[in-house]
């Protein structure tokens, strides 16, 4: 089917806009991030765009006060993967790698506002996701990350935000991972869950840092990489061998502290220390909602709202595993005095992982 994207030259197949290879489980995502100086508030949020599935959904959540408020929106694409609107939600990209609106109009669930991000260095891209479950692919994705600070505002729970001084990050990715439904047919031979992952985008006064990993169930990582950005000329410096060790909360998956070592391409040292406080649950913005997931459909126009009290929040439960802490940061370069920043510590680990003592799909930390 043709669609208004068709008049742009971005054509990269012999095939209409609206038509992305052949794998149902395509998605083209936008994902944001805003802390406030003190570390007292953090905006979260999410849109995807599933061609295949003919749908767009998009989640904006505000965790403050012990509470996160989250809006969903999800409606039929109806083929424009362009138009980036979803309920009272809209999304504009303004200047390409560099600036980008969000805008919540007044709805039933308290959460509006309008909201700015500008890149403070240009993205990052990161090292191709590729994994495979026997001869079934589980991930193909291309990622994009980009550090910016915000501008505008935002309320909810009857609080407005103004956030000026905010900083944050923003992802794009595309590509295929699971998505909507799950497979009714799931490969053979039966292959047990195991996913591990960390990502620390992390803002300071001069740098932005990047680091993630994905590891198997040894702790190898099949996909890592760090860089940090010098903001004052965009330079980008790839960490050589980094390593994250981790300290985990007991009865939980989450840490609660970690240090990352690495060395620049110079040889010098690099560590940061991080301290982890409250979490921010992706499932908030619908990461493994088990009801508002990514891609699941919703019906043809369709709007919640939903509260999560974090003192009310088992860390047992599954659905909780996938989290951003909200973290302080000390980086030192070579040696140097470290020097403070915010940022996010996404974690979610699922089945074992050797190096932090899991064994079982989701036994606890002692």
């Amino acid at each position: 089917m043709l669609s208004r994207a068709d008049d742009y030259p971005i054509h990269q197949t012999p095939e209409p806009i609206a038509v992305s290879g052949t794998d149902r489980n395509f998605y083209d995502r936008y994902f944001f991030s805003a802390g406030s100086p003190d570390g007292s508030a953090v905006v979260g949020a999410a849109l995807g765009v599933y061609p295949h599935l003919n749908i767009i959904d998009c989640a904006v959540s505000v965790l403050h006060g012990g509470q996160q408020h989250s809006l969903f929106a999800s409606r039929i694409l109806h083929g424009e993967r362009m138009d980036l609107r979803v309920g009272p939600v809209t999304l504009e990209v303004l200047e390409p790698l560099q600036r980008l609106a969000l805008t919540i109009a007044p709805n039933d669930s308290g959460i509006s506002g309008e909201m700015l991000f500008t890149g403070r260095a240009a993205p990052i891209l990161e090292p191709r996701f590729i994994r495979r479950i026997g001869t079934r692919t589980l991930m193909d994705v291309t990622r994009m990350t980009q550090g910016g600070q915000w501008s505008g505002q935002i309320s909810a729970a009857g609080v407005t935000h103004d956030l000026a001084g905010w900083r944050g990050t923003r992802d794009r990715s595309w590509g295929v991972r699971p998505i909507g439904a799950p497979d009714a047919q799931s490969p053979q031979p039966a292959t047990p869950p195991q996913f591990f992952w960390l990502w620390t985008p992390t803002a300071f006064d001069d740098w932005h840092l990047f680091f993630h990993s994905n590891d198997d169930e040894h702790g190898r990582p099949w996909n890592r990489a760090g860089v940090l950005v010098r903001l004052k000329d965009g330079a980008q410096f790839p960490l050589e061998d980094p390593r994250m060790a981790l300290a985990f909360r007991p009865g939980s998956r989450h840490a609660g502290a970690a240090r990352l070592e690495a060395r620049l391409p110079d040889g010098r040292p690099v560590t940061v220390d991080f301290r982890i406080g409250e979490n921010f649950m992706m499932r908030g913005i619908g990461y493994g909602h088990p009801v508002r997931g990514h891609g699941m459909f919703q019906g043809p126009d369709a709007a919640a709202h939903e509260v999560i009290d974090l003192a009310g929040v088992d860390p047992a439960n599954p659905t909780n595993a996938h989290v951003q802490g909200l973290c302080e940061a000390q980086l030192s370069i070579g040696g140097a005095a470290p020097v403070a920043g915010r940022g996010l510590f996404e974690q979610l680990a699922i089945g074992p992982h050797a190096p932090s003592g899991f064994r079982e799909l989701f036994d606890l930390a002692g």
